[in-house]
């Protein structure tokens, strides 16, 4: 296959996806490989299709303050979270990072979001100025991820970065000039870091339970059924856009759904689609009624082939289901461990937590020829 247009791109090996269009390397020719460095060392990611803007001015923090679900106005450079932007009702529209850096006389936030919908998230933050006073402009930055045990060290490794963050555990994003990329990226190779594809990065983001806006979600989405009430909510801020909602499902603490792992079958040819459904299996109450939908799908370097998806929270751990037509297993580990079967709203469980007994496939080296990632 032809490589990628992207820098990561051009390096040996470099192949690219066959079902996306976005530049990116699918892989290097050992995707398992890719993975395991991850937990070995450091795997370098290639997130510059991730649209980043500037944002400046001197009500920059407070007017973003009031548009997102995060705290944002007490940032200082250096400081770095994650933020949603809802809809009125409380739907995820944009997920999107935060990061501050020096500027004068104020802080410079840069902003960078999922990639295609960069054009989205300025028009709405455009219609939100009014009378303050901030400029939103696209800024020439290029961002990089390196996870692993060794991220942080060679992160240091790159010279005069536009910012560095971290972004989870042996996670940390470099953010460089565009100009600058390919040197940066020969640095960190030259150091130790080894190239990944979306592949990897697809398989480490659902071990980390780490969703996409548009691939784990849809237009019925609120932050209380992801990951991201912990992570991009804080819960006790004041008023922003869709606030109503995400308060009153918190304090009941029954979310519609929730985001959890599955365990895929390893026996078969195939991986389910983004998009398709969820059913209950054969031999359960409901057997063929549809409970969930697939997200994010890969074959796992230990725990073959996995997925995100969206279920309804009264499911119980242990009921058979089909993805797409696959047999389909919900970790173990996504479930609570105080006697609610469905859990709490995301706010104390812990995914990828400590769990026994949860169900692994078998990976057969041999299918990976035949396998391909479901079209988007």
């Amino acid at each position: 296959m032809a490589a990628t247009s992207s820098v990561l791109g051009t390096l040996p090996g470099a192949v690219s996806d066959p079902d996306s269009s976005t530049g990116i390397a699918w892989h290097y020719g050992d995707p398992l490989g890719e993975q395991r460095a991850a937990s070995t060392g450091a795997a370098l990611l290639d997130l510059t299709t991730r649209p980043v803007y500037a944002l400046t001015g001197p009500d920059a923090r407070n007017w973003l303050h009031s548009l997102a679900t995060q705290a944002v106005e007490d940032l200082t450079p250096g400081d770095a979270r994650q933020a949603l932007l809802l809809s009125p009702t409380g739907h995820v529209e944009h997920h999107l990072w935060v990061t501050a850096v020096p500027g004068e006389p104020d802080p410079v936030l840069y902003l960078d979001t999922e990639p295609g919908r960069g054009a989205a998230l300025a028009d709405f933050l455009e219609s939100m100025k009014f009378w303050s006073k901030v400029e939103l402009a696209p800024a020439p930055v290029a961002l990089l991820r390196l996870i692993g045990p060794r991220a942080g060290e060679l992160a240091a490794a790159v010279a005069d970065p536009v910012f560095v963050r971290s972004s989870g555990t042996d996670a940390v994003d470099v953010a460089v000039q565009q100009d600058s990329l390919p040197t940066v990226v020969r640095t960190l190779l030259d150091a130790g870091a080894r190239a990944a594809g979306s592949w990897a990065a697809d398989a480490l983001r659902i071990e980390r339970r780490e969703p996409r806006v548009g691939v784990d979600t849809d237009e019925r989405t609120i932050p209380n059924e992801m990951p991201w009430l912990t992570t991009a909510v804080h819960l006790h801020k004041g008023c922003y856009r869709g606030q109503e909602t995400v308060a009153r499902v918190h304090n009941l603490g029954r979310p519609p759904r929730r985001l959890v792992l599955l365990n895929l079958d390893g026996s078969v040819d195939r991986l389910p689609a983004v998009g398709s459904a969820v059913v209950i299996g054969a031999g359960s109450p409901g057997a063929g009624k549809t409970v969930g939908v697939v997200g994010t799908v890969a074959q796992h370097y230990e725990d073959g082939p996995v997925a995100l998806a969206l279920v309804k929270r009264s499911l119980p751990q242990d009921i058979p289901l089909l993805a797409d037509g696959v047999d389909a297993a919900m970790d173990p580990a996504d479930f609570a461990q105080h006697g609610d079967p469905a859990g709490p709203d995301g706010a104390s469980t812990e995914p990828g937590g400590a769990a026994t007994g949860a169900p692994r496939s078998a990976i057969d080296h041999r299918a990976f020829a035949a396998v391909r990632r479901p079209r988007r």
